[in-house]
């Protein structure tokens, strides 16, 4: 065999190639045009080769792959958009669809060679790497059950284009597999090997054994749906068993996307369609569908926002230069309630020795007892094991003795926003730290400035506001003071990084940015009620324009209690102008007069028992009800996604805000502005500067102040200017180095 760039073969005496995927100069082996072509050209060798009997394919690196190189289907998109402008609609959408089936081509080369392939999966397959896996004619996986095999490109706004939609509705019965798709799942070796994905699961030291044995035992070079005879798993899409399962995939994909998804839309076309074709035709049907949703400026936003911009901040793309990697080792978190033990528990997780200090031990060590009963839930549910909690635990002290802060490299305060508080607590710090601990405050509203007149060295000191629950939240906002220096800030960003989490990096400001913005969210259906807007229908539209939840649950989760102290603070701090004495009377009634505090006690705008909760009967009596067939659903829609998206601008033109991929990234993660859109930014650009501005002034001209548009917007309208052009990030990470 000749020698090849991403690849290394080498034949055994059985006559079984080994082929090992090792691209130079890469940690993850991914899809790329020339890995593409070369395995194209790999196919056509092990045909002509009369030696070779079969093939396993394996990987030299940590995992086996992480998919496809999304900045290749970025520039997919990128020549459509100008070929379109050169060439015309047809033309360029034909040139797509040539360009991005050339993956699915090639692994329908690799599955009809007529030779068997084993794919030895030493570790996690993702994405178009789990299509090649599916492509083979076996499939063996190591035992690790960190490894993950599956397809989960719905959530960047895609969907698996190159065979893997039309390959597990042949696998896996037509329930099981739609679900699987659309879930974007991503299954554990034995998960999937339960599922009839997977082969055999075995210890990565008998991977490429195993591999060779299946060989050896005589695996078809055929597959199934390829031999006469073939049955799919579920029968026939036009049969009894078809008529239970496709009537109610439309509903159900409504139910869950509200329409806002179209790879999702176009992936359940390309099933249906393709389950009433051979394997040929169905391919081809869903390679047009691939192309279609690639071309959506919903996929280009989701790529851009949830793989690119996200991998690119949790690189370190806003990480001051030229400063060496923290070696952190051991941090502190003062304050062990709910959000102090999630911070100790995702820090420990990262290996990381964590002293949780309170006010006694008695307090510190229920805080660690938080941490035991969040992973014996998990070890419940399959997702850790005996052994991991234990060692997490160990790696946890509880004390009321600051003296165990010596040696800490880290230490974050997560107590009560109470400024006086806080300020004692940093001198307890500083009386026991080392000059170049780094401290940080959890806090989420006070700004980071004024607590900084409290410790010695501001230059150490910082924001670092965690949003809970910590375990599943992945956004955190590293918030610089007027005096932070760029050794802390790394080392917060490193810290982020070492668990495993998305940094954005402000500047100080009243609620920073995600506060900010999700405030305007809540307001927004605060007034909508106050209108006279049916309460249900408020949280569906809401649902409906793309948020995981209204507006109303939203605030119930954190506390209606905390609502109305924001709004009595900031009158307090800036004046009765400053907020709406409408959301000012409707919290006072619900808070204070009916005692209706959010989740915590059981009755907020829902009324709760256990896990289930239904709207409270008396939301109806707080205002007079519109007629439902007279609101104007898309209003309605516009203000809870324009309340949030143009109070980001104004936090951007503040200057709190420096980057448009953080606007974005931290948009989704930490209020979860309508994924489908990319985040804020996104959703302006792709409207265009005029149209939002439009409907700013629409609002404010039947709602008032709170939605008149920004100088900024008004001058980049004016220009039709757009936040990605004006603001081009890749411009300012050049000018940075």
């Amino acid at each position: 065999m000749p020698d090849y760039t991403n690849f290394k073969c080498e034949i055994d005496t059985d006559g079984i190639a080994i082929l090992t995927w090792d691209m130079p100069d890469r940690s993850m082996n991914v899809f790329t045009e020339d890995v593409i072509l070369e395995l194209d050209t790999i196919i056509d060798d092990v045909v002509a080769n009369d030696a070779i009997k079969g093939v396993v394919v394996t990987s030299s690196k940590s995992q086996f792959s992480g998919g496809a190189d999304l900045t290749m289907l970025q520039g997919l998109l990128g020549s459509y958009q100008k070929a379109k402008a050169e060439k015309g609609a047809t033309i360029a959408a034909t040139e797509l669809f040539d360009q991005s089936r050339k993956l699915s081509l090639t692994f329908r080369k690799l599955e009809t060679c007529g030779k068997p392939w084993v794919a030895a999966l030493n570790g996690t397959a993702a994405g178009g790497a789990c299509e090649l896996a599916l492509s083979c004619h076996g499939r063996v996986m190591t035992d690790n059950d960190s490894a993950k095999f599956g397809l989960p490109e719905v959530k960047v706004g895609l969907f698996p284009g190159a065979g893997g939609t039309t390959r597990i509705l042949r696998m896996m019965d037509t329930q099981q597999g739609l679900q699987f798709l659309m879930k974007g799942s991503m299954l554990p070796p034995k998960k999937a090997l339960v599922a009839k994905i997977i082969d055999k699961v075995v210890p990565v030291d008998e991977l490429i054994d195993t591999a060779k044995q299946m060989l050896l035992d005589g695996l078809s070079p055929v597959k199934p749906w390829d031999q006469k005879g073939y049955r799919l798993p579920s029968g026939r899409v036009y049969s009894p068993a078809g008529f239970q399962v496709w009537p109610a995939v439309g509903a159900i994909y409504r139910r869950e996307t509200h329409d806002n998804y179209p790879a999702i839309r176009y992936m359940i076309r390309a099933a249906y369609e393709g389950l009433l074709m051979d394997m040929d035709t169905a391919l081809r049907i869903e390679s047009r569908y691939f192309a279609k949703t690639v071309a959506t400026p919903e996929a280009a936003n989701m790529i851009r926002s949830l793989f690119l911009n996200m991998q690119e901040l949790g690189k370190g793309a806003r990480r001051p230069k030229g400063i060496e990697k923290s070696a952190l080792k051991k941090i502190a978190v003062i304050g062990a309630g709910f959000m102090g033990a999630g911070i100790a528990q995702v820090s420990a997780q990262a290996g990381l020795d964590v002293v949780l200090v309170d006010r006694d031990q008695e307090s510190a060590d229920k805080g660690k007892g938080h941490i035991a009963d969040s992973l014996t839930k998990a070890m419940k549910k399959g997702r850790t094991t005996q052994e991991k909690m234990d060692k997490l635990l160990g790696h946890v002290t509880p004390t009321a003795d600051y003296a165990q802060l010596a040696g800490c490299d880290l230490v974050i305060e997560a107590v009560f926003e109470d400024p006086d508080l806080k300020a004692s607590i940093f001198k307890q710090i500083e009386a026991v730290v080392g000059p170049d601990c780094t401290i940080a405050s959890n806090t989420s509203t006070l700004p980071i400035s004024g607590l900084a007149k409290a410790v010695a060295t501001p230059a150490n000191f910082l924001g670092i506001h965690f949003f809970s629950p910590v375990d599943r939240m992945m956004l955190v906002e590293v918030i610089k003071g007027k005096n932070t220096g760029h050794i802390a800030i790394a080392a917060a960003l490193d810290f982020v990084s070492m668990i495993k989490k998305t940094p954005i990096l402000v500047n100080d400001g009243r609620g920073f940015y995600a506060n900010r913005s999700v405030l305007g969210y809540i307001r927004e259906g605060h007034l909508m009620l106050t209108e006279g807007v049916p309460a249900a229908m408020i949280e569906n539209l809401a649902k409906q324009a793309g948020m995981p939840v209204g507006p109303l649950s939203l605030n119930d989760e954190v506390a209606l209690e905390l609502a109305w102290n924001i709004l009595q603070t900031t009158q307090k701090q800036l004046g009765e102008a400053a907020v709406d004495p409408n959301q000012v009377a409707l919290l006072k009634k619900l808070v204070v007069d009916e005692g209706r505090l959010g989740r915590k006690n059981g009755k907020g705008f829902y009324d709760y028992q256990g896990r289930n909760k239904k709207l409270w009967p008396g939301l109806k009596d707080l205002a007079p009800q519109q007629d439902p067939d007279s609101i104007d659903f898309d209003e309605i829609k516009d203000r809870l996604l324009v309340a949030q998206a143009l109070e980001a601008v104004r936090v951007f033109e503040e200057g709190v805000l420096e980057d448009v991929r953080e606007a974005d990234v931290g948009s989704i993660l930490g209020f979860g502005f309508a994924p489908f859109t990319g985040g804020v930014f996104s959703y302006i650009d792709t409207m265009g500067t005029p149209a939002f501005l439009a409907k700013c002034q629409a609002l404010e001209a039947k709602f008032g102040p709170r939605f008149k548009p920004a100088k900024l917007l008004e001058d980049m309208a004016a220009n039709n200017d757009r936040f990605y052009v004006r603001f081009d990030p890749q411009a300012s990470d050049v000018a940075a180095e």
